[in-house]
């Protein structure tokens, strides 16, 4: 019998005890390759492009022989004015890449020994680099849709006299979302944030290309599709699956995304739901690639994305 992928050698090929033993040198060079991977390493001056440049070894910066201008590995990435080791950030993207099902903020801050906010915005800054490759992608060929509530839950009251009606619109919290997500089978997994499931007739219009089949369960709203695409549906009532008409590919994935939830994060902002779901989409799409070429793929969307919008000046607002 053979063996499965994720319990074998070739998923494991980089850990902790491999990044701290390595040293803040290696893991500086990594940074550092990744950063410049078209000059082999060499800094290019984020500001002219220029490639000669100075080594300031004291302080591990560069200057720029054409603008004068001083720059770090970092600047202009999303781990810009990062005070973190390099061995402590590399580390914590392998933690972040070995939590298949997620990881809390406050077990990484622990596994660190990081405040809470530190890994808190690192976390949602790698996130967002994650969310950023999905960007722009277009599904095609054969596409599972479904969409999953996450939640807006409501707490019953103690004694049976004093509770409601919870399905009751005039109860709702207004905190519920619907995870709308599009699968491609043997492709990528594009999830987005709505607040009716029959708003992913419009999405899939608009990112799923002409001549696509598109397989859906027996849900009204995913009527309108038929008017653009072939569509395959299923009854769950009756079957899962049948005669290769089913949505078990996106199922897996909001399987992923409950467990992430519940087991881990326990309660999510629908500010930043989008954030965890991308997350998610993006490790059910490379759970058979092994940790350290995961790793590696995140810390070069990190070294190509932009300083965050959105976290950048984190520590002066309300956490």
């Amino acid at each position: 019998m053979a063996q499965h992928f994720l319990l074998s050698a070739q998923a494991r090929t980089l850990s902790l005890k491999d990044i701290y033993k390595a040293g803040e040198e290696a893991a500086y060079e990594t940074f550092r390759a990744m950063r410049w991977s078209e000059t082999g390493g060499e800094a290019v001056c984020p500001r002219c492009g220029c490639v000669e440049t100075y080594d300031i070894n004291t302080r591990r910066k560069f200057k720029c022989a054409a603008c004068g201008h001083q720059f770090s590995v970092t600047s202009g990435t999303i781990f810009a004015s990062r005070k973190m080791d390099f061995t402590d950030l590399l580390a914590a993207i392998c933690l972040f890449v070995n939590g298949v099902k997620g990881m809390s903020a406050l077990q990484m801050s622990r596994d660190l020994d990081v405040q809470y906010k530190t890994a808190f915005v690192m976390m949602h800054k790698l996130r967002e680099v994650l969310a950023a490759e999905m960007r722009g992608l277009e599904l095609a060929g054969e596409v599972e849709i479904d969409g999953c509530y996450i939640g807006g839950h409501i707490r019953p009251s103690n004694l049976k006299e004093d509770r409601i009606d919870r399905r009751k619109a005039i109860h709702q919290t207004g905190t519920r979302r619907v995870v709308v997500a599009l699968r491609q089978r043997g492709g990528r997994t594009l999830p987005f944030i709505a607040k009716r499931e029959g708003e992913g007739v419009e999405i899939a219009s608009r990112i799923v290309a002409e001549g696509s089949t598109i397989f859906a369960d027996e849900a009204a709203h995913w009527d309108d599709l038929v008017r653009d695409f072939p569509m395959g549906r299923i009854n769950h009532s009756e079957a899962y699956s049948r005669h290769g008409k089913h949505t078990n590919n996106v199922e897996s994935f909001f399987s992923r995304l409950r467990r992430m939830i519940r087991g881990q994060h326990h309660k999510v902002s629908p500010q930043y739901l989008h954030q965890y779901a991308s997350e998610a989409a993006w490790k059910e799409d490379h759970r058979s690639v092994a940790n350290g070429a995961q790793a590696g793929r995140v810390i070069s969307l990190a070294m190509a994305s932009p300083v965050s919008r959105q976290w950048a000046g984190y520590w002066q607002r309300a956490a």
